[in-house]
């Protein structure tokens, strides 16, 4: 059973999923951050012992997601495919003529890929996109007059139990003016953070979406 948890920002209504994605309700949207495709095989090209069934594991994940919330729009926001054309981009080429979703393309600092190659795939690219006061960005920003929603950071948290026991975890950051996704991709790694008093922290599993604050 996947457990959720649902947030109000600006008065718009938002779930975050445990995959690390967040389901937008008014605009019917789900966004993805750091999804990495091309990693793998980027990796596995050098050397690295990374498992090839990890590749699959991004995309089944996807195909979870989606068939959960039935997005109208698809928004990746940045760093979806992690190096230049490699075989993963045949399988994602593929993958996206089973959609029915409109797919957007926030650029990341990885989206080293031609916006061209995006648009023959039919993905709509773009550097950030906002509508009304919700920014969409990869990179974290603070604008005035503005709710900004990214990626980029791949946070994680430190979750300590009763027996000096601990695991780190992906999470979601929710500060006043903004919220960081994190990454959705596998073999991404991630980054400890020592939240702020102010901030509300998600934690991700599994198969749950926990408030820690």
């Amino acid at each position: 059973m996947i457990n959720t948890e649902t947030i109000n920002i600006y008065g718009q209504t938002y779930t975050l999923h445990p995959t690390g994605s967040v389901y937008w309700h008014e605009t019917e949207m789900l966004l993805i951050a750091d999804v990495h495709l091309g990693k793998i095989t980027h990796f596995r090209k050098h050397g690295s012992a990374v498992p090839l069934s990890a590749t699959q594991y991004n995309f089944t994940q996807l195909d979870q997601v989606l068939s959960y919330f039935e997005p109208k729009v698809l928004c990746f926001l940045g760093d979806l495919f992690h190096s230049y054309i490699n075989s993963e981009w045949l399988l994602f080429s593929e993958w996206l003529t089973k959609l029915s979703s409109e797919v957007v393309l926030i650029t990341g600092n990885h989206d080293v890929i031609s916006a061209v190659k995006y648009e023959e795939i039919n993905i709509t690219v773009s550097n950030e996109w906002q509508i009304g006061l919700i920014l969409l960005t990869h990179i974290p920003e603070v604008r005035k007059h503005a709710f900004n929603i990214a990626g980029h950071i791949h946070p994680g948290i430190q979750l300590k139990g009763p027996g000096k026991q601990s695991v780190s975890v992906p999470c979601f950051v929710k500060k006043s003016n903004q919220m960081i996704l994190p990454a959705f991709g596998t073999f991404t790694g991630k980054h400890i953070l020592v939240p702020d008093k102010e901030d509300e922290i998600f934690a991700v599993t599994k198969d749950e979406v926990i408030c820690c604050t």
